[in-house]
């Protein structure tokens, strides 16, 4: 009897170490998601966009103090003008962290390049660490703008 109940021990502890995810490695290239573009109908000049990306970093160089530094990237389809923004320090120098969040961005605003009273169309984001390393890039949900 004290046999099969080692056995059974020794069954169930086995399931439970397979059965157990291991840890989700995260490397040093910046991976990121796209959440939100806010508002998605916009009236031209005036409204600005809000792009909301999640974002994870496995050694945690993303982000920059310096104030000139261009780390985040927004492509607009239309044209593929590349608007570019910094994203500040998120994680302390010599520090080799996993960070994680969110991070949103304002274009002050955009306009129609076509001539016509509206237009329809999405952007492509990526971002780059302070080592040069690139993330995926994403693509927004579209974004409508009306004279």
């Amino acid at each position: 009897m004290l046999h099969l109940k080692h056995s059974f021990l020794f069954a169930v502890l086995c399931v439970a170490l397979f059965s157990c995810k291991k840890a989700e490695e995260v490397g040093p290239i910046p991976e990121i998601e796209f959440v939100s573009v806010t508002p998605q109908n916009v009236n031209e000049y005036t409204d600005s966009l809000m792009f909301t990306i999640s974002y994870r970093d496995g050694d945690g160089d993303l982000g920059e103090n310096t104030t000139d530094a261009e780390n985040f990237f927004l492509t607009d389809s239309r044209n593929n003008v590349i608007y570019k923004f910094r994203i500040p320090q998120l994680a302390p120098d010599n520090s080799s962290i996993i960070i994680e969040g969110n991070l949103n961005i304002t274009l002050a605003n955009t306009a129609i390049i076509d001539g016509s009273s509206s237009q329809t169309f999405t952007y492509s984001i990526y971002v780059k660490d302070r080592a040069g390393n690139q993330s995926n890039t994403v693509v927004t949900s579209s974004v409508t703008v009306t004279q």
